[in-house]
C-alpha cells in the first residue's frame, strides 16, 4: 500500500495482486480481538497521510483497519484481489517482468506484465509444527491466528507456546477471561505477567484444554 501511495504520487501505473479478499487480510481474519500496534502511532503511518490526532499512541486493531480502508481509498488503489501469484520471471527480450496469477474465483490463470516488480508478500501461512504424541491429545490445539479471544476458555488450563508479542499478550488475554495459562519459551524470558507461570521448553504451538 505505501508503495503505491508513491507510485500515485508519481503519476506511474501499476496493478496490485493481492491472494485474500479484501484488503488489511491479516488484520481483519487473523489477529486476536485485544492486539494493538506495539509501536507508537508516529512510526508506523503510511507515508503522506498521519494517523489522526484523536487516535491512540498504540492504535487498536479496529481503528488501524479504518485507517488502512482510509487510505486505500484515498489514493483509489487499484488492487485485484483474489489474485496467487504462481509465477514470475524476467524477460531479458522484453526487458520487463512477466506475472502469472491465478484467480481464486474463476481458476484461471491470468498474465500480467510490467518493467518493475515489488515483492510485498507480507506475512507467510501460518505454520503449525508436528510434536511427538500430538496426535493422541484430547483437547483443542489452534494457531495464533484463530485465537480472538478468552471467553470460551474460562476455567480451562491452556498451554501458550511462544513468549513473542503474540504469546504474552494472548496469555494475558486469557487470564483476564478466567483461564489458567502457562507459557512455554524456547529461550529464557525476563518479564513475568501475573497468573503466567513461565517456563522454559522448545515447542511452536498453542494448546488449550491441558
Amino acid at each position: 500500500m505505501a508503495a503505491a501511495a508513491c507510485l500515485t504520487k508519481q503519476s506511474i501505473p501499476y496493478i496490485i495482486l493481492e491472494r485474500e479478499d479484501c484488503l488489511a487480510s491479516m488484520w481483519k481474519k487473523y489477529t486476536y480481538d485485544r492486539i494493538n500496534l506495539h509501536l507508537r502511532k508516529q512510526v508506523c503511518d503510511l507515508p503522506f497521510i498521519p494517523f489522526p490526532e484523536s487516535y491512540p499512541n498504540y492504535v487498536p486493531r479496529k481503528l488501524f483497519i479504518e485507517y488502512l480502508e482510509s487510505y486505500e481509498k484515498h489514493f483509489d488503489m487499484k488492487i485485484l484481489y483474489q489474485r496467487c501469484v504462481v509465477l514470475a520471471e524476467y524477460d531479458e527480450g522484453e526487458e520487463l517482468w512477466r506475472v502469472k496469477a491465478e484467480n481464486r474465483s474463476t481458476g484461471e490463470v491470468e498474465e500480467y506484465g510490467g518493467r518493475f516488480l515489488v515483492v510485498a508478500s507480507g506475512e507467510d501461512e501460518p505454520h503449525v509444527l508436528s510434536v511427538e504424541g500430538l496426535e493422541s491429545f484430547r483437547g483443542k490445539v489452534i494457531h495464533s491466528t484463530c485465537y480472538k479471544n478468552g471467553k470460551e476458555y474460562k476455567d480451562e488450563h491452556v498451554l501458550v507456546v511462544g513468549s513473542g508479542n503474540s504469546g504474552m499478550e494472548i496469555a494475558l488475554d486469557l487470564a483476564n477471561f478466567g483461564a489458567k495459562p502457562t507459557i512455554v519459551a524456547r529461550s529464557p524470558v525476563h518479564q513475568l505477567l501475573d497468573k503466567i507461570s513461565v517456563i522454559e521448553k522448545k515447542m511452536l504451538i498453542l494448546v488449550s484444554d491441558l
